[in-house]
């Protein structure tokens, strides 16, 4: 067994066996405070963190957004979306965002687990659902979504030394997220500290 699949193993073992349920609106608290208080419920959403079984080790999957998309054009993100009234379950939204995206065939997933959802300052409950992928063929990314496809090695996501700091400016508020540079692309926002959070987790380490 690779020292990857002792990792992904234990993390298995961390991960919530179910979706979590919904928390109380109240106890809700964004990870950016908005200048207006939500005027509607949380909008549902999943992610599916991918941990991909290459030859030379597992990697994880993201995407780089379109620049064409009206919201976070350009950006780069897990796949995912909001939860349809059709979806089951976060994990079924966010294998069919995985399929509509970049063509993830729902054979080659296997849901481990998920993680704690996480609260958007744009008023998004987000679900992670984490999974690993014996690909059967290549990721294809649909240019209506998605511009680019890209895979950064786990070993890499799991070093410590990997993680910067981002700072951008919100409404004259300065704002800070976790910042990860690989191969020319810069992940930040939701979906770096999203990461953060899955690397502390199959660390066995307090959420930082």
């Amino acid at each position: 067994m690779s020292s990857d699949d002792i990792i992904i193993n234990r993390l298995a073992m961390r991960l919530l066996t179910a979706p979590p349920p919904m928390p109380e609106v109240h106890t809700l608290v964004p990870d950016w405070a908005p200048t207006q208080p939500f005027s509607r419920p949380p909008v549902p959403a999943a992610v599916l963190i991918a941990l991909i079984r290459r030859p030379e080790g597992h990697t994880v999957l993201y995407t780089e957004r379109s620049p064409d998309l009206r919201a976070h054009s350009g950006q780069v993100a897990f796949p995912g979306g909001k939860v349809d009234a059709a979806d089951t379950d976060v994990a079924a939204a966010a294998l069919r965002e995985a399929f509509e995206e970049v063509g993830m065939e729902r054979a080659d997933v296997r849901v481990i687990g998920f993680m704690p959802t996480y609260f958007t300052g744009t008023n998004y409950l987000i679900t992670p659902v984490v999974a690993t992928v014996e690909p059967s063929g290549p990721f294809v990314p649909n240019p209506g979504e998605v511009h680019s496809v890209f895979e950064v090695p786990l070993q890499r996501i799991l070093s410590p030394e990997s993680y910067g700091e981002f700072r951008i400016k919100r409404d004259g508020k300065e704002h800070r997220t976790w910042q990860i540079d690989h191969d020319g692309h810069r992940i930040w926002g939701i979906t770096a500290n999203l990461t953060r959070r899955f690397r502390d987790l199959a660390m066995g380490e307090a959420v930082s």
